[in-house]
């Protein structure tokens, strides 16, 4: 609910006039265009809608003029703030005050102009203010004539723009916490201060029973219900029943089953977003939702102790594509999991792509697997893998069965993504009948493997008492063990749930000396899954809502944070901490 969020350019100048404002007009103004350009033809949102960019009516000279572009931007719904300049102008009376929008500063690179000694100044009076701002500056001297966005400020711009229009998407939305905490797990315990101080997002609480309550009053598009469940009768395959047959379920069971859990997946929907055809139903309360932008279910042990797990509903709304046909994907975490929600919603706003939940379950030393199956691991995977691995319920996306131009396995954003991308990925999943071990309720969980070799960016937001929240992330690949290999190890566990083998990138040192040691020092059972590398995306998202990032494995030449971080010390781990510290939560107080 509300609207998509805008980027503003503020292009700002020398104020003096009798010529030297005016020798400058053109060439700022076409950085500001330029800039606008740049973003707008490389970005989306998840939603699929492109990014606006709105540009000051005029150049800013002055606190005047910057007076009315802050007007303007207030009026036009500007959530982040993009200043450009080619020269002197003068540093705190033209730049933007508002605390709460984040802010980036590109000062071109040339000799005709001190762009960069204002870019220098601005900056300066950001950190004296308090105000963090990126700095963006070109490496190469450009002539002043030159309208062209060197690579290295484009990729910073764009870095800037996706972090800040995450951060402003996530504003004024809610988590909804569906039961509340699962057998005891921590991120489950869904801290409502560090939504609202960290994210700006609310908080909303329903008690699981509503779902029964709507499933026996039929407050449900039955229209939709009829539809969907027949398109999950055609594509959902269920897979083989592996409990002990005297727990097996009837046929007449199991088919009742089914009706359920497309029924709870139609009210988790409802529930996160509302539903207008429940208001011409009479049901007006219950058709406005809960703008949720993320969501959880609670699910074990009442809900499924007696009903079937949510793990169909979990896959389904986490996916690209449902009886509607291609969408964007929820974000919708198992056992209400709301930190690896953060986490998950983190990876879709920077990729606009679906997310995997995942158990990270297992470390299978090169070692231990020759041991169990007598091979070897080979390629990518010889030093190590970890077993990425749930109860069923992440993303259908994951199958890696959508292709790129070149018959590679990826995934799309869902804009990109076409029937025979989903008619893949549904064909490659089956729907095992739950572990009564586990589901005594029953339930299907989704049973696939992913497929190839994928560019993968693992992450997780923790909380430390003590410090708060801190955020930790490594990048990867997802790797197709030999069928010998995934077989055996696959059934030392559940093989009725998704797996993914994941090898993380390792650097020989510290967190990342090995396989091994990334596992080890993995802050949570669970993990957030992306397509991509990202992990500089994710820094410089964390440090605009001044959470420190405790563990990654991206090149510091890739890290890119406010320049006020520099004044915290030369190291780039402890300085940010000191800076997050220093700053507090974007939306809350310092405790």
């Amino acid at each position: 609910m509300g609207r998509l969020p805008k980027v503003g350019i503020r292009p700002v100048i020398d104020g003096r006039e009798l010529g030297v404002r005016e020798s400058l007009e053109v060439q700022c103004m076409d950085m500001a265009k330029a800039a606008a350009k740049l973003i707008q033809d490389t970005l989306r949102f998840p939603s699929g809608e492109k990014i606006e960019c709105v540009i000051a009516d005029t150049t800013i000279g002055g606190v005047a003029d910057a007076a009315v572009c802050a007007d303007k931007f207030k009026r036009e719904g500007v959530e982040v703030s993009l200043t450009v300049t080619p020269c002197w102008c003068y540093g705190t009376e033209v730049m933007d005050a508002d605390p709460l929008i984040p802010k980036a500063v590109w000062g071109f690179n040339g000799t005709e102009r001190p762009g960069a000694v204002y870019l220098a100044a601005a900056l300066a009076g950001y950190s004296q203010k308090g105000l963090p701002a990126f700095g963006i500056y070109g490496k190469e001297v450009q002539d002043g004539g030159d309208k062209t966005i060197p690579q290295d400020v484009s990729e910073k711009i764009i870095r800037f723009v996706k972090g800040a229009l995450a951060v402003a998407q996530m504003k004024g939305k809610s988590y909804l916490s569906i039961g509340y905490s699962s057998m005891g797990i921590a991120g489950s315990m869904v801290d409502v201060n560090f939504l609202q101080d960290y994210l700006g997002v609310r908080a909303e609480f329903v008690e699981s029973v509503e779902l029964l309550r709507r499933i026996e009053n039929n407050i449900f598009d039955q229209e939709e219900y009829a539809k969907a469940l027949a398109w999950t009768k055609e594509n959902c395959k269920e897979g083989e029943d592996r409990n002990n047959p005297k727990s097996q379920k009837s046929r007449e069971q199991k088919d009742e089953e089914w009706e359920k859990v497309v029924k709870m997946t139609l009210i988790c929907k409802d529930l996160m977003n509302g539903n207008p055809k429940l208001k011409e139903m009479g049901f007006g309360e219950e058709s406005k939702g809960r703008n949720a932008i993320m969501g959880g279910f609670q699910g074990q042990r009442q809900w499924t102790d007696y009903q079937p797990n949510a793990d169909f509903t979990e896959s389904i709304l986490n996916s690209s594509f449902d009886w509607n046909g291609i969408r964007q994907a929820y974000i919708f975490a198992t056992e209400n999991d709301c930190l690896n929600a953060i986490s998950m919603l983190f990876g879709h706003l920077l990729t606009n792509k679906a997310q995997l939940f995942s158990d990270v379950r297992t470390y299978w030393s090169p070692e231990s697997v020759e041991r169990v199956t007598g091979k070897k691991l080979t390629g990518l995977a010889e030093n190590g893998i970890i077993h990425l691995i749930n109860s069923g319920s992440t993303t259908l996306d994951a199958t890696a069965q959508q292709l790129d131009a070149d018959g590679n396995p990826t995934m799309k954003a869902f804009w990109d993504i076409t029937e025979e991308d989903v008619q893949r990925c549904l064909d490659n999943t089956k729907w095992p009948p739950a572990t009564t071990e586990y589901f005594r309720g029953g339930g299907f969980s989704s049973q696939f493997l992913t497929k190839g070799t994928m560019p993968l960016t693992m992450c997780r937001v923790n909380l430390i008492k003590g410090i708060g929240p801190v955020l930790q992330l490594v990048e990867g690949w997802s790797v197709e063990l030999p069928e010998d290999i995934h077989t055996v190890l696959n059934e030392r566990t559940d093989p009725t749930w998704p797996t993914t083998w994941f090898v993380p990138r390792t650097t020989g040192k510290g967190f990342f000396k090995d396989v091994y040691t990334v596992m080890a020092k993995w802050g949570a059972n669970h993990g957030a899954i992306s397509h991509g590398h990202i992990g500089a995306d994710l820094i410089s998202l964390a440090s605009m809502l001044r959470i420190p990032v405790n563990m990654h494995n991206v090149d510091e030449n890739d890290v890119f944070r406010p320049s006020a971080w520099s004044a915290f010390g030369e190291g780039l781990e402890g300085a940010d901490y000191r800076a997050c510290e220093n700053y507090g939560p974007l939306y809350g107080f310092k405790g």
